[in-house]
């Protein structure tokens, strides 16, 4: 008789995070008797800022986030995905992946996860309360004045606008060590931002992208956000009391909707489990085109394959988000992915909201942000 094979899995709470992955695995165990793939959960924040080398200890497979990338090669806690072994695979998914997902789990020559989820910051609106996406932030803010506007700014989200608001002025944050912050543009977003901030319901400041998303779709209050992470399962009619409707995020520059801070997810293998084998096929199919156009995004999952993308069914279900914000996820920017980057993201967070809070002036937090960045190289 087989002796069952358990492999354990971690991502996170949200359906989105949650329910693709389990209607895979139980897909996956009907070709692969005596195979059985768990998956526990942990919410966003702490998908956010829990250490990968801490999961790698417990778990086989693991969703993570691409800015951990180098930390995981300081911590060897992953294991690579071989292109000796499997540089076919690997080469179609390269050409198959949305925008720079499939490269920001690239890092020092390795490959260390494959994207199974696309995202970066968009645009959500009300269509029943708002006819047609704003292009301009300009008008986003005179909409902000008339107390319709949301944003999620809790920490790591308001440095992720950031991020957007600077590389979508055409000058982005630095990612190399001593590489200044370009400082005009940087205190005009600031400014910008302040502006917003003030504007805003104060519980913002609060506010992950689930929580904004729940409160636009729920009353009548809101009407916009200019800037929220994509999560397409809600444009699916009846997933919340109203459905969002997402498009290209605003432009403060005049490039159109560029420089959006990539986010989404991959899966990864554990450089201590004792499966390598089925754990690497799982994840080369998981995030093959035809899971992600099909049990994938049959079961509340992003997909990152821009099959997926491109397919009008798929489009169809989540009112035609992967289609209406495309050209954002194309165009994304690829923050910061150094060991000490994380520990900079949680410190440049808390820099940025006494910025907007007036605890500190804009030149002394750009200031602040620029000595804690280039002490993370250090960590």
């Amino acid at each position: 008789m087989t002796q069952e094979i358990v492999i354990k899995g971690m991502t996170w709470s949200d359906p989105r995070g949650f329910d693709p992955l389990v209607a895979a695995s139980a897909a996956f165990a009907k070709s692969r008797h005596g195979v059985h793939i768990e998956w526990d959960k942990r919410s966003l924040q702490g998908f956010e800022s829990t250490p990968v080398d801490a999961l790698a200890q417990t778990y086989d497979l693991m969703i993570i986030d691409h800015p951990h990338v180098g930390a995981v090669i300081k911590e060897y806690c992953l294991r690579p995905f071989d292109p000796a072994t499997h540089g076919t695979a690997l080469r179609r998914l390269e050409a198959e992946i949305v925008g720079k997902s499939f490269h920001s789990y690239f890092y020092e020559g390795k490959q260390w996860a494959l994207p199974v989820d696309a995202a970066c910051q968009v645009q959500a609106i009300r269509p029943d309360l708002l006819p047609a996406p704003l292009t301009r932030m300009d008008d986003v803010l005179s909409l902000a004045r008339d107390g319709r506007v949301i944003w999620p700014l809790r920490p790591p989200h308001v440095l992720m606008s950031f991020f957007t608001l600077l590389a979508n002025s055409g000058a982005p944050f630095p990612v190399v060590k001593g590489d200044p912050i370009p400082r005009t543009t940087a205190l005009r977003v600031l400014t910008v931002m302040r502006a917003f901030h003030d504007a805003i319901d104060p519980a913002c400041r609060n506010m992950d992208p689930i929580a904004a998303l729940d409160a636009l779709a729920e009353g009548d209050r809101f009407a916009l956000c200019p800037l929220v992470y994509l999560y397409a399962p809600y444009g699916r009619d009846g997933y919340r009391d109203h459905t969002i409707a997402f498009h290209d995020m605003p432009a403060l520059g005049h490039a159109g909707p560029l420089g959006s801070a990539l986010g989404g997810t991959g899966i990864a293998i554990s450089a201590r489990t004792a499966h390598p084998e089925i754990c690497t096929e799982f994840a080369l199919w998981v995030a093959s085109a035809p899971v992600q156009r099909g049990i994938y995004s049959n079961n509340n999952g992003q997909p990152a394959n821009a099959y997926a993308w491109g397919d009008a069914d798929v489009n169809a279900t989540v009112g035609h988000a992967y289609a209406k914000t495309r050209m954002t996820h194309e165009a994304a920017w690829l923050r910061p992915r150094h060991a000490g980057y994380m520990g900079f993201q949680e410190d440049g967070s808390h820099i940025l909201i006494d910025a907007l809070t007036g605890a500190t002036s804009h030149d002394a937090a750009l200031d602040a942000l620029q000595t804690r960045f280039d002490e993370s190289f250090s960590t």
